[in-house]
């Protein structure tokens, strides 16, 4: 048979990924061969501006759904948190595996939680969601853009250029770093990016070798929660310029999604919550979003697209 072909992007922790998935398709698949195809995305490449004015996370994905376009990768690996709500016509989500922690991490050299920072600190982020968080909740920090990889922002809080950054706790785990992570951020006060910690493995849409291949990993629990946390942010239509939160849990089958969207400027946090049986994941996200639009949330994302 062919190789499996991984299209992935070559930073550390997309290669992890990737490498996982195809750990995981080995395992499944001992009688072929699976090979990665790293590339670097433009997202990758522009690091001197926020990815919002550059034209978002879908950047990460762009260049791996031309090589699947050209035949060049069966499949691509994406954390799920970078995949649009709408995917570009001929790809589909094939599996959603198994998350790793969603939440976010406090890291610092020299204290020990956000609460610990004195006023004035200098906090690097490159989330107009944390951006929003820090706004509302320690309003007399100083927060600041901060991009690159997991290393590259760990390097420039070590050079002493921050205080504290915020990165989350997946990343950190995958990598080998978590004696980086001096405090997790709690949910529901402090919610993480919608579908933050879920890996997703893209394919061509009607590409049925792929598609039978990749479905034995996917997780029920989490594609129930990224479920729910996706519909709440594809009604409020997210994206990297609109800070919106979402984090999804079940108990004893009930599942319960917290969404929040927030306003980095004024430190404004709109929330919502909701609860429902685990059939109904789509309707609980879309039940959230509007209850978040009608608190408010409708004028503030209307207030950042016209910006």
């Amino acid at each position: 048979m062919p190789p499996l072909r991984i299209a992935t992007r070559k930073s550390a922790l997309a290669l992890w990924q990737a490498e996982h998935v195809a750990a995981r398709l080995r395992q499944l698949h001992p009688e072929r061969a699976v090979e990665l195809v790293p590339m670097t995305t433009r997202g990758d490449r522009i690091l001197d501006r926020p990815l919002a004015e550059i034209g978002g996370k879908g950047l990460f994905l762009k260049e791996l759904e031309v090589a699947m376009q050209r035949g060049e990768a069966d499949i691509a690996v994406h954390s799920m948190k970078d995949v649009p709500m709408q995917l570009e016509d001929g790809f589909a989500i094939g599996a959603v595996l198994e998350r790793a922690d969603p939440l976010d991490a406090f890291v610092s050299n020299r204290h020990a939680g956000l609460e610990a920072l004195p006023a004035g600190a200098r906090v690097g982020t490159s989330s107009l969601r944390r951006r929003s968080l820090l706004r509302a909740l320690r309003p007399d920090l100083q927060v600041e853009d901060l991009r690159g990889n997991v290393n590259t922002r760990l390097a420039k809080l070590d050079a002493g250029e921050f205080d504290a950054i915020i990165l989350a706790c997946a990343g950190l785990e995958r990598l080998g770093m978590g004696d980086r992570i001096r405090a997790r951020l709690p949910a529901p006060q402090w919610l993480p990016a919608v579908a933050q910690g879920a890996i997703g493995i893209e394919v061509r849409a009607g590409d049925a070798e792929a598609l039978a291949a990749v479905t034995p990993l996917a997780d029920h629990e989490t594609t129930i929660c990224v479920t729910a946390e996706r519909a709440m942010n594809r009604i409020l239509q997210g994206s990297c310029d609109v800070p919106i939160a979402g984090h999804a849990s079940l108990d004893h089958g009930r599942l319960t999604l917290h969404g929040l969207v927030g306003d980095p400027d004024a430190g404004i946090l709109i929330r919502a919550e909701g609860a429902d049986e685990i059939d109904h994941a789509d309707a609980l996200g879309q039940r959230v979003a509007r209850e978040l639009l009608a608190r408010g949330a409708e004028q503030v994302l209307r207030g950042r697209q016209q910006r």
